[in-house]
């Protein structure tokens, strides 16, 4: 069993965040750096009209915007994000994600 709880990514190393997941045409790329009962971090990209359909999650999930722009639902509300932003999609309330744009994110969500 490893010592590492964070994997898929160069320990001890100075990286840039946004060049940890690549773009594809005509999909959503993911890179799961993190996870357990208790939290999720994964890398996202998405090509420009991608999308992941509205569901809801036991947890809060955090989304910090590393490139492009995005629409976000949460709820009966559209938001709209771009690079260096950040939203709160809270447990249980249906949200989806829509790249308006290519765009990456960072996906943080913690569990109760």
């Amino acid at each position: 069993m490893s010592d590492q709880f964070i994997k898929n990514i160069e320990h001890k190393a100075i990286l840039e965040m946004e060049s940890l997941v690549q773009y594809q045409e005509g999909t959503v790329v993911s890179r799961t750096l993190a996870q357990s009962k208790a939290h999720s971090v994964t890398l996202f990209a998405f090509d420009k009209g991608e999308e992941i359909s509205a569901h809801s999650a036991p947890g809060d999930a955090l989304v910090y915007v590393l490139d492009g722009e995005a629409e976000i639902m949460i709820g009966d509300e559209k938001f709209y994000l771009k690079k260096g932003q950040t939203i709160v999609m809270p447990a249980n309330i249906p949200h989806a994600l829509f790249a308006k744009e290519r765009f990456k994110m960072l996906l943080i969500v913690i569990f109760q």
